[in-house]
């Protein structure tokens, strides 16, 4: 008899309302570890409110959510970050006049100890963690493809190779969970295609991802197992190939012609 395999992230019936709305009605999954785990569902599903739930950016009316066993109800976003869960945002989110590593660097901070004056004087502490936090910073450039520009400014950089860095600053805190909120929006195919092959690094190396994209294809080719949300429910989940020839998914986010090019792996 085989062994269950433990949970990461555990979400129970997670729910949130805005003024009578609501936007996450009762949703639960649970994510295993070492897997890609796929929230999919059209515009207004609920998926990056679910996300700012299990991150702890807005809070929830009702449900759990468990980290590694850990209950982070309650807890603010730093402290998550702390538990293990670090996470991207579907709009790039970085310090445009800083450097490339510098922005990664500002991803190691809740893993530092110094105090605020060992900080603020250079003493004790701040110098050792300051230089293990360039050379960690370098090593996670290397690994995205970005060690070329490190000591650019990050606003400078092309729109792909700032998902990279957004990346690359959220692997910064040594997450146990990486959330990924639409990944690939607005990247070109050769981009998307290189993207495939860094996440599956990042796999490969034990990292558990959980990701909303609206690529299908991305999501087909990456994902473990996919979530379904539409109007805040979850309304399917299962394996690539249940969840593209589930009915409801069909019905109510993919359609027709775009399951079927997905069968035959041309979406």
């Amino acid at each position: 008899m085989s062994a269950v395999a433990p949970t990461l992230l555990d979400v129970q019936d997670l729910t949130v309302r805005f003024r009578g709305l609501v936007a996450v009605d009762h949703v639960s999954f649970t994510v295993e570890p070492g897997t890609v785990h796929g929230l999919i569902g059209p515009n207004g599903a609920g998926k990056t409110t679910c996300f700012n739930l299990i991150s702890g950016l807005i809070p929830p009316t009702s449900g759990h959510v468990s980290l590694a066993g850990t209950a982070l109800d309650g807890l603010p976003s730093w402290k998550r970050t702390r538990a293990g869960l670090s996470r991207t945002f579907q709009n790039i989110r970085m310090f445009q006049e800083m450097t490339v590593r510098e922005n990664v660097m500002t991803g190691m901070q809740s893993r530092l100890q110094a105090s605020v004056p060992e900080i603020l004087g250079r003493l004790g502490r701040f110098r050792p963690e300051e230089q293990a936090a360039k050379v960690r910073a370098d090593e996670l450039l290397e690994f995205v493809g970005l060690a070329a520009s490190a000591d650019r400014r990050a606003g400078d950089l092309p729109y792909g190779d700032q998902r990279r860095l957004e990346i690359a600053r959220a692997l910064g805190s040594e997450p146990k969970l990486l959330l990924l909120d639409e990944p690939a929006a607005g990247m070109n195919p050769a981009e998307t295609q290189d993207l495939v092959g860094l996440l599956n690094r990042l796999k490969q190396g034990g990292l558990t991802l959980l990701l909303v994209e609206h690529d299908m294809h991305f999501v087909m080719s990456l994902c473990d197992r996919i979530t379904v949300l539409n109007f805040g429910r979850k309304i399917a989940e299962g394996s690539p190939r249940e969840i593209r020839e589930d009915p409801a998914v069909i019905e109510a986010y993919l359609g027709a012609k775009v399951a079927e090019k997905l069968k035959g792996g041309t979406a």
